[in-house]
């Protein structure tokens, strides 16, 4: 009886240890407790939130923005990671990587973004005028993927988001293999570009982000048994608690006035 009970605790120690939060509360998250969205519960969630709560879009790419900044600030430093490139897609998830393009220069990195595709709306382009302003460098051509640790340090992944259906536009695949084969460790902006939503990578060469920040909640590709070893944070400290009750979340707390908290 006593080895059985010595076996258990052992084996679920490891447990314990990747679920325990870093940050100043050691409060655990119970990983069996976590709920994680599907895709057509992510979009109404946002939905929610732009007509029943007049939440602006561009009010939350903000704090999405500020909670990715803060996400690979705390992950990769300035301090060892100085130099920045965030590639951006045409959809909401883009604008969140030009918000934190802007964040980040402030944070103390040397910034670049490619933005393959441009969305002709006024909020888009006053984003990128921002970041024009803030010194970020725009780069129209990416180099090759294996010319890319010559000028970066870790790369951005803000090219797509949870509305994000296969196949990937022919325009854009040249963003997504410099994820993919740069060679440098990668943030993924709430789901890793190209993969399925609810069933995460699609093949043995999709990519393999080295930090994931979910946004609002975790979606459904966001499990552990997906991500394997990648670092994950979660963003988006303005969930209403309608929101919450109505989608079921369990949710970790933020510590003090944390933007984001680490999770399993």
């Amino acid at each position: 009886m006593l080895l059985n009970k010595v076996i258990k605790s052992v084996l679920l120690l490891p447990l314990v240890n990747i679920c325990r939060s870093t940050g100043p509360s050691t409060k655990l998250i119970n990983v069996c407790n976590m709920h994680y969205l599907s895709q057509k519960d992510a979009a109404a969630l946002d939905q929610d939130l732009f007509n029943e709560y007049k939440f602006s879009v561009d009010q939350l790419m903000e704090l999405a923005g500020l909670s990715v900044a803060a996400a690979i600030a705390k992950t990769f430093p300035p301090s060892t990671h100085n130099s920045a490139l965030i590639i951006c897609g045409p959809g909401n998830n883009g604008g969140d990587g030009l918000v934190a393009a802007r964040h980040m220069t402030l944070f103390g990195y040397n910034v670049s973004v490619h933005y393959p595709k441009r969305t002709p709306k006024p909020l888009y382009e006053n984003l990128l005028h921002q970041c024009e302003q803030f010194g970020v460098h725009i780069v129209e051509k990416l180099p090759q993927p294996n010319e890319l640790r010559n000028d970066y340090k870790v790369l951005v992944d803000a090219l797509f988001g949870f509305s994000f259906k296969p196949p990937v536009r022919e325009e854009l695949k040249p963003a997504l293999d410099a994820l993919i084969e740069g060679g440098l460790p990668v943030c993924s902006v709430d789901i890793p570009s190209g993969w399925d939503v609810e069933k995460g990578p699609i093949s043995e060469k999709s990519l393999k982000p080295a930090l994931l920040i979910s946004l609002s909640a975790p979606k459904q590709c966001a499990k552990r048994e997906f991500i394997d070893t990648a670092k994950h944070f979660l963003g988006g400290r303005f969930l209403p608690p309608g929101i919450i009750t109505k989608y079921n979340l369990k949710l970790p707390e933020y510590p003090n006035q944390d933007q984001i908290v680490e999770i399993c």
